[in-house]
């Protein structure tokens, strides 16, 4: 599956917040790229591009394409409560993004570079799909053997968040998808509103 791989800090100013996570260069120009970036009169967006904006800014916080993440609307649509609330639980119930809030890894990208490459274990079984929704109750784990690889004992030793609706235990070094995060427990600056609006065209 083809992923972004081009300049984060490029996509980060377009949008005005790092997205990617900490990021010194768009610190430094957290104005939106081109010519005319910092041009303070620039015009007004309309509707569509707002909506449009914060699709993307979705697509590249998680790293989902348009495809997979058509689908994942599609699929939120069908299920019960808010759509758009939805939307973003399924995101974060995606493997990759568990072990990133697990603090396994240091990015998603870098969390779905280990799911592939087989170092993540759920419920004692090997899993090699990034796209992998977890379900409460799951217990994901780094595999025997890779628990002493360096990325990954970095990554822990400089993980501070703490999310309620995961737990993880150090000493094990495996942790379980407790529940599915509320709206309010995703600290993500997304307006899914928009994504819904967009959709809904």
């Amino acid at each position: 599956m083809a992923r972004y791989t081009g300049p984060k800090t490029k996509i980060a100013r377009k949008f005005g917040e790092a997205i990617f996570g900490d990021d010194k260069s768009f610190e430094k120009r957290n104005y939106p790229p081109g010519q005319h970036g910092n041009n303070r009169r620039r015009g007004k967006k309309s509707e569509y591009a707002i909506q449009l904006a914060e699709k993307q800014k979705a697509k590249y916080t998680y790293g989902i394409l348009e495809r997979q993440f058509r689908n994942m609307f599609k699929k939120a649509t069908a299920s019960p409560g808010i759509t758009g609330e939805v939307l973003l639980q399924l995101c974060e119930g995606r493997l990759d993004n568990v072990v990133y809030r697990m603090g396994i890894a240091p990015s998603r990208r870098a969390a779905r570079q280990l799911v592939s490459h087989r170092h993540i274990t759920v419920n004692g079984e090997k899993v090699n799909i990034p796209s992998f929704q977890c379900k409460p109750g799951d217990v994901i784990g780094v595999r025997e053997k890779s628990k002493s690889l360096e990325a990954i004992q970095d990554s822990m030793a400089n993980a501070n968040h703490v999310y309620e609706w995961i737990t993880w235990n150090a000493e094990t070094m495996e942790g379980t998808y407790v529940s599915v995060p509320q709206r309010l427990q995703i600290p993500e600056n997304i307006n899914e509103q928009f994504i819904v609006e967009l959709y809904s065209k």
